[in-house]
């Protein structure tokens, strides 16, 4: 076999005889696809000589899932997700997930774009899959909001996420909010928030202390559907 006909067995695949699964319907189809990208869907194909055959007979042939928010090796309150970029992408890819968008999260007083440079450090030698980014803002100044003007326009960015959760860590007041709202509108980002009520919880977080209860269960008790 030549060099043409090895480069050409790796670049160009042809699954046959699956159902092919899309958002609206299914059908009995084959794919055809060439570095990558999928060039052909459908019955009988006329494809190029050399590419690679797949027998998906008795299949479904499902398009590759994007998970839109992990947390890979994410340092968190004195812990770290046990997952990397590694084996957290190798455990997606193998569960037919091809793309995650995992989460920049500054500590207070970082910049956003260090923490973003930090994070791509990590996950570029790692990663199996296609990934992207949405940026945390825990934090408010105007250098928070250059560097997301900055993040945009020059790092592909194009979501923030803010909390109401986790006082004197990430949370925002209600005027830091509107300032990311504001940025998010003017850059024409979208803007995430996780909603709780940070004060309350750190409120009733002392009250599970208080009768002795620290496990997994006071995570559940200090955030009540009603509180009396």
């Amino acid at each position: 076999m030549n060099r043409s006909d090895m480069q050409s067995n790796q670049t160009r695949v042809l699954i046959k005889g699956g159902t092919v699964v899309n958002h609206d319907f299914s059908e009995k189809a084959d794919v055809y696809f060439e570095d990558g990208i999928i060039k052909q869907v459908g019955k009988d194909l006329s494809v190029p000589g050399g590419a690679t055959i797949v027998d998906a007979s008795e299949k479904l042939v499902i398009p590759g899932g994007i998970d839109t928010h992990t947390h890979m090796q994410l340092p968190f309150m004195g812990q770290v997700a046990i997952d990397d970029f590694y084996s957290g992408t190798r455990a997606a890819v193998a569960g037919g997930t091809t793309m995650i968008l995992d989460f920049v999260i500054p500590q207070k007083g970082e910049g956003l774009l260090q923490a973003y440079e930090k994070w791509r450090q990590w996950a570029d030698p790692k990663v199996c899959i296609d990934y992207s980014f949405h940026v945390a803002v825990t934090w408010w100044s105007e250098a928070v909001k250059e560097d997301m003007e900055t993040l945009v326009k020059d790092k592909g960015v194009n979501s923030f996420k803010i909390f109401m959760a986790y006082k004197d860590v990430f949370q925002l007041n209600d005027s830091q909010m509107i300032e990311v709202f504001k940025t998010c509108r003017e850059l024409g980002a979208l803007a995430m928030v996780h909603a709780e009520n940070g004060d309350m919880v750190a409120e009733l977080q002392k009250q599970m202390k208080s009768m002795g209860i620290t496990g997994p269960e006071g995570h559940a008790f200090s955030r009540p559907e009603v509180y009396v």
